[in-house]
């Protein structure tokens, strides 16, 4: 009988979404035109305060499996700045103007309270 137990709680672990599986359906649901950050993600996927450095891993491992609508634009740091590189500034800086998501000069979201997404 007590196999038998065993075998229902490892069943039930394995049907558990895990701490990546909530960050990929977390980032998914920002909706355009709104931002969230990465500490914010990795608390509401249940990771604790160091979390938020593995969220670019987990997502960017999700992206090269094949899951293509990550809307990396949309998640930016604590103090409203975003990451954005040479290759991909001009990129990100449309899909921002698309969405009316506002960038100053030194790559901070504008009115960033009023875009933050929360979860």
């Amino acid at each position: 009988m007590a196999l038998f137990a065993e075998r229902e709680d490892r069943t039930h672990k394995a049907a558990m979404e895990t701490f990546s599986d909530r960050v990929v359906k977390l980032a998914l649901s920002i909706p355009a035109g709104r931002v969230s950050t990465y500490g914010a993600i990795a608390k509401a996927a249940g990771g604790g305060g160091m979390a938020a450095r593995s969220i670019t891993g987990i997502l960017g491992k999700a992206w090269e499996n094949g899951e293509q609508k990550i809307p990396f634009h949309r998640i930016v740091y604590s103090d409203g700045r975003i990451w954005v590189s040479d290759e991909y500034r001009k990129k990100r800086m449309a899909l921002y103007k698309k969405e009316g998501i506002k960038v100053d000069k030194t790559d901070r979201i504008v009115d960033f309270a009023d875009k933050l997404y929360e979860f």
